[in-house]
């Protein structure tokens, strides 16, 4: 059986500082329907935006976005725990940080039971630890994260869900004859090198981590699909079909 990472970012899952209900229904039924075709790890954002609306603090100070994040992340779970039930799936939490992926021995545990979870029919929902994770030893972004978990959790697949429908040739904001990249082979310098530029504002990471967590998988041999989170429509048909009829599908240069 393949297994995928299908990692979704706080733009798709919260709107208005709240969790966007409609959109988190639509992901949960698409990742129900996936989960009769392959093993699925979710790795997913929201946990902070979840606590602001409950506490509005400044997220700003680290301090105050470990709270909102311990706040949030029940909240978060608890809202996918529910809409997994109306499908008959279990899932379980597991939060990490990066220095899960620098102990040979932490690693091993973590993937253990990660195979225990998958191997029972539970969809591990992942997020990065924010509660204990110091700057020393936190990726920042769970763009990153997702594409460690692909690699070090042997996952065919990272799939990004997000507010983009992919990679263009040039800013679709600035240029109406941008065209999308439908697969690329090798990521341009100079676009991993830019500043990160989210659009959101309970965001980390923006375009420049999206790529940079590509560019970590192709280097060792794995494809990542990068596609709209708001209009399902493409994921399903390249996760579900196997054909690609949108998003950008970034692939190790051997694979050419």
């Amino acid at each position: 059986m393949k297994r995928v990472v299908v990692k979704v970012g706080s733009a798709v899952l919260t709107e208005n500082n709240r969790l966007a209900k409609e959109r988190m229904a639509n992901l949960v039924e698409f990742l129900s329907a996936l989960h009769k075709k392959m093993q699925v790890i979710l790795v997913s954002s929201g946990a902070v935006a979840a606590g602001y609306t409950k506490c509005k603090l400044d997220k700003s100070e680290l301090s105050n976005k470990q709270a909102l994040a311990a706040i949030g992340q029940p909240l978060l779970m608890r809202s996918y725990q529910k809409k997994f039930e109306k499908y008959g799936i279990t899932v379980a939490q597991v939060l990490l940080s990066a220095d899960d992926f620098d102990s040979r021995k932490r690693t091993r545990h973590a993937r253990n039971a990660i195979e225990v979870l998958l191997s029972n029919g539970v969809i591990p929902i992942i997020n990065e630890n924010d509660v204990t994770a110091t700057e020393e030893l936190v990726f920042g972004d769970n763009d990153q994260l997702s594409a460690h978990v692909a690699y070090y959790f042997d996952a065919d697949l990272l799939a990004i869900l997000t507010d983009i429908d992919g990679l263009y040739d040039k800013d679709p904001k600035k240029y109406e004859d941008a065209k999308l990249l439908e697969k690329v082979y090798e990521i341009p310098t100079e676009l991993l090198e830019d500043e990160c530029n989210p659009t959101y504002s309970f965001a980390t990471g923006g375009i420049v981590t999206k790529l940079k967590a590509a560019q970590f998988l192709t280097s060792h041999g794995k494809p990542m699909f990068l596609g709209s989170g708001f209009d399902l429509s493409a994921a399903k048909s390249f996760l579900l079909e196997n054909k690609q009829r949108g998003g950008t599908l970034f692939l190790p240069c051997d694979a050419t």
